[in-house]
């Protein structure tokens, strides 16, 4: 009789695995038949979509096709009448002789070279009462690092905008636009920035924005200083600067083909050339129509330069002291004759990092704001009359 019981007991609890074997298999079932049929719909969507997307593209094919047709024949249109131009030009060289192009380019140089030498002998005539230069670096204070070792960073010069740009790099085609400095201070990296992309991309860090205008420079065969717009983002002007065979501007820095300043007098172009490679040119241009209006040669050196800027008519040439976080204006030339190397006094910068790249003034703050190996620093001047050196 316990057999028996024993018996059924095992029978009972056999039958219960079983069934709850048989349970879980229909579970496992129905969530497979469940996922089945969430695949299948999902199947069926992605085919949708797919048949969608190819009659989108086979419209799309055919509108290129029709452009593309439009176009040849338009290409087609011109090139006949190019050869109807050249063969009135045939005709017309037929009846009139050749004109002597050689004389006429040797003119057109020795008219551009004597230009230029009297550009560089004039007399510069101020544009302004300004006569301040520096006297000490005031304060120093580093507001944040974002960007790569080289770059420039400015605020408008000009007196209607406080807007801060970022130029990060030395070869692109995208500024970083932010509406004020605290909006610059505040913002993660260029989370609160704008970006302005140009027409063309700037070389250097030779650049600057000056009444909603950025001014940059843009190297190919020859050096071209362009002027855009900074609401619009289209190009107001541009021109090849006027003279041959350019070296880097800076012995440091030499990815800075020429580098651009404003000051109290307006726009100035800083550059160096191969026939007078060792020392650093100046020229003074019209912020408005790109014009030089007046050259100069310096005697200051381009080896070991970093960068430079210009106040009241007087540039101000950063070398590197060779000592631990300093670099030093070592050389200024007054367009003006009221400052010499001997009377200027010494202005040594607290820089902590590598050297800089770029020292923009800002005439209305009277503040360099400078890029040090990513840092972007703040440089407040003392200032004093050049007469009362």
């Amino acid at each position: 009789m316990r057999g028996l019981v024993f018996l059924l007991t095992l029978v009972c609890i056999a039958t219960a695995q079983h069934q709850a074997l048989i349970d879980y298999l229909e579970r496992r079932l129905l969530a497979i038949e469940d996922r089945i049929s969430l695949w299948q719909e999902q199947t069926t969507r992605y085919a949708s979509e797919l048949r969608e997307l190819k009659q989108q593209m086979v419209s799309q094919l055919e509108s290129l096709d029709k452009e593309k047709e439009t176009i040849r024949m338009t290409l087609d249109g011109v090139g006949t009448r190019v050869d109807r131009v050249e063969r009135e030009l045939d005709y017309l060289e037929t009846q009139n002789g050749a004109q002597p192009c050689v004389d006429v380019d040797d003119r057109l140089i020795e008219q551009q070279v004597t230009l230029v030498k009297e550009k560089q002998k004039a007399k510069y005539f101020k544009l302004t009462d300004c006569s301040d230069m520096i006297s000490s670096i005031k304060a120093m204070k580093i507001l944040k690092r974002v960007g790569g070792p080289k770059g420039m960073w400015t605020k408008d010069t000009g007196r209607t905008s406080g807007k801060v740009y970022i130029f990060n790099g030395t070869a692109e085609d995208t500024i970083n636009e932010f509406a004020t400095v605290q909006d610059f201070t505040r913002s993660l990296g260029f989370s609160l920035s704008t970006d302005l992309k140009i027409p063309s991309s700037w070389k250097g860090t030779g650049h600057v924005v000056y009444n909603n205008q950025v001014y940059y420079v843009n190297q190919a065969e020859e050096i071209r200083v362009i002027k855009c717009d900074t609401e619009n983002k289209s190009v107001t002007d541009s021109v090849v600067f006027p003279v041959q065979d350019h070296v880097p501007v800076y012995g440091l820095n030499p990815e800075t083909v020429m580098d651009l300043a404003v000051d109290e007098e307006g726009l100035w172009a800083i550059y160096a050339t191969r026939q007078n490679e060792r020392y650093i040119s100046l020229a003074k241009m019209d912020s408005n129509s790109l014009d030089i209006e007046q050259m100069w040669d310096t005697n200051c050196p381009r080896e070991n330069a970093e960068t430079a800027f210009v106040i009241c008519g007087t540039l101000y040439v950063v070398y590197n002291t060779n000592q631990p976080g300093r670099s030093r204006v070592q050389c200024v030339f007054d367009v003006n004759d009221l400052v010499t190397n001997e009377e200027a006094p010494l202005v040594y910068f607290p820089k902590r990092y590598s050297f800089h790249s770029s020292l923009k003034y800002n005439p209305q703050e009277q503040l360099l704001y400078a890029w040090d190996d990513g840092y972007q620093i703040l440089y407040k001047l003392s200032m004093k009359k050049k007469l009362e050196i």
